[in-house]
Formats: C-alpha cells, sequence, structure tokens
C-alpha cells in the first residue's frame, strides 16, 4: 500500500475518532507505531511538507522535490514489511480516498507512469509556490506537530489517571514483545467472556443483566492494542 493512502487513512481516523472513546487509543496507537518510528515519522513529516503550501519560487520548490525524492528513496528501504502490516491492521477499517495521490506518483519508481509522475510533479510544485491550498493534491490532512501534540497530551492524560501501582504494570505492556502480548489477550477476551457469561447466569435483575450484555458486546468486538490490553486486564480483576 502507497504511504499516500496510509496517511489519508490515518488522518481521517484521527479526525473521526476525535471527541470519542475510541480516540485516546487512536493517538495511543499511532504514537507508538509512527512518532516512536523513526523512519515512519520521517515519511509522515515528508509528504507533510511537499503537501504544505509555502509560495517557494519554482527554482527552490523544485530542489525541495528533488531533495524530497531522494530523502523518500532512502527512507522507503528502512521500513520493514512488518511496520507496514502492523499499520494496515490498524487502519483496515477506515475507507477514504488517496489525498497524497500526487506526491506517491512523484516518489513512483515504475517507467510506466513517468508522463503521469511529470504531471503530479507541476501539481506538487503549484501547490509549494502557491500561497493558498490545492486541494486536489491536500484535503482536511492533520499536520504532524498536531498530531505530535495531541499523542503526548492523549497519553499523559490517560497516564494520569493511573496510580503508581498501575502505571508500572502499563509500562511492562507497553515494554513487552507485540506478537506474546496479542496471544496474551485472546486468552485474558476469553477469561473475560467467560466470568461475564456466569455472571449473567447467576442475576435475576434485568437492570444488572442489560448491563452485562453490554459489556459483552463490548468484550467481544474489542481488537487488540496495548491499551485494550492494560484496560481489559483490569477488568478482568475487578470481576468477581
Amino acid at each position: 500500500m502507497k504511504f499516500g493512502i496510509i496517511k489519508s487513512k490515518i488522518e481521517k481516523c484521527l479526525t473521526e475518532s476525535f471527541r470519542k472513546e475510541s480516540f485516546k487509543t487512536n493517538m495511543f496507537i499511532f504514537k507508538e507505531l509512527v512518532l516512536e518510528n523513526k523512519n515512519l515519522c520521517k515519511m509522515f513529516y515528508l509528504y507533510d511538507e511537499l503537501s504544505t503550501k509555502k509560495g517557494l519560487t519554482e527554482s527552490v520548490a523544485n530542489q525541495l522535490i528533488n531533495e524530497s525524492v531522494s530523502i523518500y528513496n532512502n527512507i522507503s528501504k528502512k521500513i520493514s514489511k512488518d511496520e507496514m502490516g502492523e499499520l494496515s491492521l490498524w487502519l483496515s477499517e477506515v475507507r477514504t480516498r488517496n489525498n497524497y495521490k500526487e506526491i506517491d506518483e512523484i516518489f513512483s519508481k515504475s517507467v510506466l507512469t513517468m508522463e503521469r509522475r511529470a504531471i503530479s510533479k507541476k501539481i506538487v510544485l503549484e501547490n509549494l509556490t502557491s500561497e493558498t491550498i490545492n486541494e486536489d493534491i491536500i484535503k482536511e490532512s492533520v499536520p504532524l506537530k498536531k498530531l505530535l501534540r495531541a499523542a503526548n497530551d492523549t497519553v499523559n492524560d490517560f497516564i494520569t489517571t493511573l496510580n503508581e501501582s498501575d502505571k508500572k504494570v502499563l509500562e511492562k505492556i507497553l515494554n513487552e514483545d507485540e506478537n506474546k502480548l496479542k496471544l496474551k489477550f485472546e486468552i485474558l477476551k476469553e477469561s473475560v467472556l467467560e466470568k461475564l457469561e456466569k455472571l449473567k447466569e447467576n442475576e435475576s435483575d434485568s437492570e444488572v443483566i442489560g448491563k452485562i450484555n453490554e459489556s459483552l458486546n463490548k468484550v467481544e468486538n474489542e481488537t487488540f492494542d496495548r491499551i485494550n490490553y492494560f484496560k481489559l486486564q483490569e477488568l478482568n480483576k475487578n470481576i468477581i
């Protein structure tokens, strides 16, 4: 998958989850997968630079594009399939157009798209030398600096709600191997579902049963990430 569509999906995911319960989780994942990954963070920044109005002279804009191509070729070699796979998995349910298709074309190496690449370069060049945003290149994008601030604020807000004991537990989870954690998550999920089902069987109050059903549905549809694992672990402890 081209990085332009990944960046577009990230922006839509974060924009749509803003002010929702899922926002903290998505910002945490974004921070872990992108902002704390040196190469992916550079790639994100590179696309930001080429899609932002700058009012540059044509010669400077041309130099920026050419240098960006060189930087892209160097960075892309260092990004593993596993890293891209994690991003694709996180964003698998997000549907959006590619707001960075022109930049993707500039970075394309296919000899079959040389003409298209030249057209895309012209569009990006016009945007870099323009004082107004070219919506064909970028729409509803979220600059990296804003995302970085939001991610840091989100994670810090979540951490400040924890006591010292919980902070140590979360720190351990953050440092644990992800593949092992995914397996533990599935096992823990089954355990929580079984406990909730037993609670439901022994309950006669219709209002309590309704709340248990809500919890069952939420846990059943919960997807893996480290924060969700932490929350599920706490829920498991609190179910009698």
